[in-house]
Parts: C-alpha cells; structure tokens; sequence
C-alpha cells in the first residue's frame, strides 16, 4: 500500500503536490505558534489558525498582544498566498490537460500491472519500433521502457503501452513487470546501456528470456556474460542478408515470405513440448500423419542441441522445441490441453 500512494503521488504535477504540502504544514506551523506565543489551548490555536487561513473574519478567540499581533498579520499574508497558490496550481491541473495525462497514466499503470507471461521492450528507436510493430500485428502484450519524449509521443499515438523511465532502474523494471514477464528485449542504442539493462533484469528474474542489441561485434561476449540468451546485432545481420540476397536471392526471398504475418499461406512457429500439449513421448511421424501442411524444419533439446530436419522416427521428450513451418490453423489445433488433434 505505501509503495502504491507513493506512485501515485509521483505522477502528480509537482506544483500541486507542493500546494497540498503547503496547505497541510500551514495549520500545524499556525496552532504551533498560538500555542507558544499566546500560551493557548490546543483547540483554540487550531481553531484561530484555520479561520485565519480562509479569512472568513471571525473576531479572535482570544485578545492578542503585540507579539500574537505580529504573528498573525505574517500568517495571514502566508495563508492567502498558500491559498492562491492551490487554486492557480488546481487550475492548471483541470484546464491544461494535466487531469487527462494523469488518469491516463494511472490507467496505463493498471494495465501493466495486469500483465503476465508479457515482453518488456526497453527502447523505442529504429530498432525497437520494428519489434513493436510485429508485435503489435501479432498481438503479443508488451510494454515499452524509453525516456525520449519524442519516442515517448510517437508510441503513445501508436496506442503502445509506455513506461517512462530508465530500463537500468530496479524500480522501473519492477513496475514493467519483469518479474512476472516471458522475456525482456533490450533494444536501445547504447551497448553499455544494453549491457547493464540485461544484467539489472537477470538479477530480478533468473529465469526471463532476454534477447540485447548490440551495435558493435566486441559488445556480444559481454552481454553474454552479462546474462542475455541471445545477442543479435543489427548491422552484421543485415550486412549478412544483403550479401546472401545477392548469392542466394530465392533463400532469402523464401524466409522473408514466412518470417512476415501473412493473411493467407503457411506460418513458421515454436512449439514447446510439455505435460500440457501431450507430445512427450511420441515421434514426429505421429505428429505429421494427420496432418497436410504442417513440416518440421528443427529441434532443439532440452539439452540445448540443435537438430536440423530430425527424422520421422525421432521421440520427443518434455522441453524439447520444434520449428515448424504450416497452415496456422493445423498448427493451433496443436496447443496446450489438447495434444495431438487427430489422435
């Protein structure tokens, strides 16, 4: 509860949070200096001090003298000044949009806090927009950490959900949900930054899947070590795909048809073998018999190792996942609680 009232008063506009201090510290500081001063009751210090305040000119509860005078003339001053204070800073809340942006903040808040088994998307650049977009198209749930305004605006038009702050904070990690997240992407463009984001999550979350950018080949090997699972480096991808676009056009043309959501047409997909799903213990022959489109391309143990086109009569264990490429219909009738469709 007091990490909650803290939030909240942390998206408040600062000038009213200062007003509300002010118009709180006021009184007590008044029924102080009547109780000193003038030596009077509790309940009349407290009693001449609020009537002070809001001048609704009630006479004194008590004759003052000189020095009660002079106290009061000062408090009266600070107490109309308080007072203008507030309004102005409530005014400002209420006519320039602060109300909105702060019920859509504790709205967003709400959202994020009800994500489970989500990505955590730190950074909002080139990069970073792309991974949105895909995910956005395959309606994954996701959250943004950037703190660049103008990233900030463009994701918020997008409808994105954004955080704003440093993804290398405890805090701001803890309310994206790491904790509770399937995999954390750090996406920005600085590799130490990168680095850093990936070592403050591992410590949060042993077991969240963390894929970095990296700018530059020499930062892989640290980031490895800094807890990420897998390192991809955008330049060298790309620099890769452009020369095999030249050599080998029709690879490159093929694996960018099943990588893209398509509308129509088979799809590339993980599946995970578990409890759940019912595959443990059968071969890949029972999962393609009753199938038409569905075609196993990899496998990669729970050991780690990968398989490319496994045979027909290789047994699937729990934690082993397939790459499959099929109509996305057949490959949902594959899904946890259900098992193989057709046996």
């Amino acid at each position: 509860m007091d990490r909650r009232f803290r939030a909240t008063v942390a998206t408040l506009p600062r000038n009213l949070v200062n007003a509300a201090v002010l118009l709180f510290t006021l009184p007590v500081i008044g029924t102080a200096g009547y109780v000193l001063i003038e030596g009077w009751s509790f309940l009349d210090a407290l009693y001449m001090s609020v009537i002070t305040l809001t001048t609704v000119g009630f006479r004194e509860v008590h004759p003052l003298d000189a020095e009660g005078q002079v106290f009061t003339m000062v408090f009266s001053v600070a107490g109309v000044g308080a007072m203008l204070y507030a309004l102005l800073g409530l005014f400002q809340f209420l006519l320039e949009g602060e109300l909105g942006s702060f019920l859509g903040v504790r709205r967003m808040k709400g959202q994020i806090e009800g994500l489970v088994d989500h990505y955590v998307l730190c950074g909002f650049g080139r990069v970073g927009e792309e991974i949105a977009q895909e995910f956005l198209e395959r309606k994954i749930p996701f959250v943004v950490i950037e703190t660049n305004q103008t990233s900030i605006e463009r994701g918020q038009k997008r409808g994105v959900l954004m955080l704003i702050g440093d993804a290398t904070d405890d805090d701001i990690l803890r309310e994206a949900g790491v904790e509770r997240a399937k995999c954390l992407l750090a996406a920005s463009d600085s590799d130490s930054g990168n680095t850093f984001i990936v070592l403050t999550a591992r410590a949060l979350n042993p077991d969240l899947f963390i894929v970095s950018r990296a700018g530059y080949p020499d930062s892989e090997p640290r980031m490895v070590r800094a807890g990420a699972d897998r390192v991809f480096s955008p330049y060298v991808t790309a620099g890769r795909q452009m020369a095999l676009s030249a050599i080998q056009p029709m690879v490159v043309e093929f694996i960018d048809t099943l990588s893209m959501r398509q509308v129509e047409g088979p799809v590339l997909a993980e599946i995970e073998v578990s409890d759940g799903t019912g595959l443990s213990g059968q071969t890949i022959h029972d999962l393609l018999h009753w199938t038409r489109s569905i075609v196993v391309l990899g496998l990669q143990e729970a050991s780690g190792q990968l398989q490319v086109g496994p045979t027909n009569d290789t047994v699937l264990a729990t934690g082993d996942k397939l790459i499959v490429m099929g109509e996305e219909e057949e490959l949902e009738r594959i899904r946890p609680g259900r098992g193989l469709a057709g046996s």
